[in-house]
């Protein structure tokens, strides 16, 4: 059986997805805009504490080439070989456009596993498309180094601060090669606008390949509806999101679709990520997971659990 989104077209048919949607967003947004607003009146840092213990995991990868840490929503750390990646890293206390050196938008739920000073040097950051939730300008300042490149979709390289070694922008079907790893980006089903007036922006899925010692592969979905896009590609590590899906599922696989993604991959293992860490959508917190791992079944082993901060190493 093929996976499907939602289809979008005509106006009846997003009527019926934005009537849910704008219902979904008005149960949350004002409540977090207040708490926002009290946030910048208070004088509360861009980044809450971090949990305890939340980087132990992160320097645990010293030892391997290959190896995977959910940083919270769809932020991973990642080794592959010589070289360590950041993807879509959020580790800001709130998500959303900034007002006035404040953002205004939702909370996390629990605290960042760690704080932007505490990670390692890294060779790359890969952004998958420009929504707030996945390009956060806050942690991206604070890790900004001359000696990391950041890869990103088409449209997106003015929304970078400055400060990198490297900005490349990769369209669908294209591959750069950087720091010893080669990027090809693929066409996931989703958009990339940040705003209502920049729908021109690309949004990208991503095959990760190291080019040296055995070239480890780590696939990125970044946000993706359920689609046949991802069929078999090949990779050690998929890195699939599981959430947001409630009223969003022509834009966010539910569970049981991404786990239909990864069989029709030929990757070995799975990190569940986009789960657990805002409150975007109205399924319960910890209802991704438990769908996952009822989709999996007798291949549960196959997914990587793991709490923000926690991961899995060769």
């Amino acid at each position: 059986m093929g996976l499907s989104a939602p289809k979008r077209t005509g106006p009846s048919a997003v009527t019926k997805l934005a009537v849910p949607a704008a219902r979904s967003a008005w149960r949350r947004y004002p409540r977090e805009l207040v708490g926002s607003v009290s946030d910048a009146w208070a004088g509360r840092s861009l980044f809450a504490p971090a949990s305890a213990g939340g980087g132990e995991a992160a320097r645990g990868l010293a030892g391997t080439d290959l190896g995977v840490v959910w940083l919270g929503h769809a932020g991973a750390l990642v080794r592959l070989g010589d070289s360590l990646v950041l993807l879509d890293p959020v580790l800001s206390a709130r998500i959303g456009p900034r007002v006035g050196g404040r953002t205004l938008g939702l909370g996390r739920l629990s605290a960042a596993p760690l704080h932007p000073s505490h990670l390692p040097e890294i060779d790359a950051v890969v952004l998958s498309h420009a929504h707030f939730d996945h390009l956060d300008v806050p942690t991206l300042e604070a890790i900004a180094s001359p000696r990391t490149a950041v890869i990103t979709a088409r449209g997106t390289r003015g929304l970078i601060p400055a400060g990198f070694g490297r900005v490349v922008e990769v369209d669908w079907g294209k591959r750069e090669r950087v720091e010893g790893l080669e990027f090809e980006a693929i066409r996931p089903e989703h958009w990339g606008a940040r705003t209502a007036l920049d729908r021109e922006r690309g949004f990208n899925a991503y095959l990760i390949r190291s080019l040296g010692g055995r070239g480890r592969r780590v696939f990125f979905g970044g946000d993706t509806a359920a689609t046949e896009a991802f069929r078999g590609v090949e990779a050690d590590v998929a890195v699939l999101g599981i959430g947001g899906y409630d009223p969003w599922e022509h834009a966010h696989a539910t569970p049981e679709q991404a786990w239909g993604m990864f069989a029709g991959m030929r990757a070995e293992r799975v990190l569940p990520v986009h789960h657990s860490t805002f409150r975007m959508s109205d399924e319960p917190v910890g209802e991704p997971l438990e769908r996952l791992m009822g989709a999996a079944g007798r291949e549960c082993e196959r997914v990587i659990v793991a709490p923000a901060g926690g991961g899995w190493a060769a």
